[in-house]
């Protein structure tokens, strides 16, 4: 394995060295990033973060994507609901992700065990092997309050707990699925004073389609809070990027986006242009840390990022390369 500790990185030249030494490794190791590199002609020895290739989400779907050779601990997988396959990103040991998403949390909003979690996950709660889920569940055994859980559609017992936690001003995170925040919130509409609101993405068909301000005004104006945060995650990932208002997004110091030029996967486009999100994520040292993603969006100066669609065709160009 890569030896170093991704928690530790503190500044851009630990996060760049970090960078190199990682995809030295999984270039080496890493059959699937091994092959795509070179058949696409890119660099296998980057000096530069210009200079890395990164890997389309989309081998996840048809190729083991791992680094090294393991049995893994847990093997967590998507959901279909493109009718394209099933992610599935395979984990030496589950300790990478448990460390990335306590730490990053941590980082974000403080003490795990200080909050009350509230967890409206229906469309995940119905299959199994969801990282979202393994780290809300998580979230929930950390918490002080044994009144943390998961709700599936019981909306009327997710009232209860949100008005008892209101009365006690117990602060409270209400994370869900898109879709089932607004279903409840308009069925409940509430003043939310100690309780912060999170949607983790996921119309998913259920509802018509909505921009994110449509979606976070509603939100606001049901549950009577001034801004609705979001956490942006993937099954290919084990990090988390977090907004704490307006869609723009946070990441960890081993996790960064960059933006590619759509019509050329090597090419990388500077600030504030649309593109498609690449992301490197130092936790995945088991699988592939450079994820070229179905993403479109942009990132500032400050390198915060804002998530504003998805490629048109679900297929990332390069896929077809490994057809075989």
């Amino acid at each position: 394995m890569s030896n170093f500790e991704f928690i530790q990185i503190k500044s851009v030249n630990e996060f760049e060295n970090a960078c190199f030494k990682t995809f030295d490794y999984q270039y080496r190791n890493n059959q699937i990033l091994k092959q795509y590199v070179n058949l696409v002609g890119g660099n296998p020895n980057p000096k530069s973060l210009e200079e890395i290739t990164f890997l389309p989400i989309e081998f996840f779907k048809s190729k083991e994507v791992i680094t090294g050779s393991f049995t893994p601990e847990i093997t967590f997988t998507s959901s279909s609901t493109t009718g394209v396959g099933v992610s599935n990103h395979h984990l030496r040991c589950i300790t990478n992700y448990k460390k990335s998403f306590n730490t990053c949390f941590n980082n974000f909003y403080g003490n795990i065990s200080n909050y009350l979690f509230l967890a409206l996950l229906p469309s995940y709660l119905e299959r199994s092997g969801s990282s979202l889920i393994y780290m809300a569940e998580n979230l929930i055994k950390s918490s002080q309050y044994e009144e943390s859980g998961f709700f599936l559609d019981e909306f009327e017992s997710l009232d209860t707990k949100l008005k008892w936690a209101e009365k006690n001003n117990i602060p409270t995170i209400l994370l869900g699925v898109t879709f089932g925040l607004l279903d409840f919130a308009e069925a409940f509409p509430q003043q939310l004073n100690s309780t912060l609101v999170m949607e983790t993405g996921g119309m998913k068909g259920r509802k018509k389609e909505m921009t994110r301000e449509e979606v976070h005004k509603e939100l606001s104006t049901n549950l009577g809070v001034d801004k609705i945060h979001s956490e942006y995650g993937m099954t290919e990932l084990l990090s988390q990027a977090y907004s704490s208002a307006d869609g723009i997004f946070n990441c960890p110091p081993w996790m960064k986006v960059v933006i590619r030029d759509t019509s050329d996967p090597l090419s990388q486009l500077g600030s504030n242009k649309t593109g498609g999100i690449n992301i490197i994520d130092l936790a995945n040292q088991d699988s592939c840390s450079f994820i070229a993603t179905q993403d479109l969006g942009t990132v500032n100066q400050l390198g915060q990022f804002e998530v504003l669609g998805r490629f048109d065709n679900s297929d990332i160009r390069g896929c077809n390369l490994l057809a075989v």
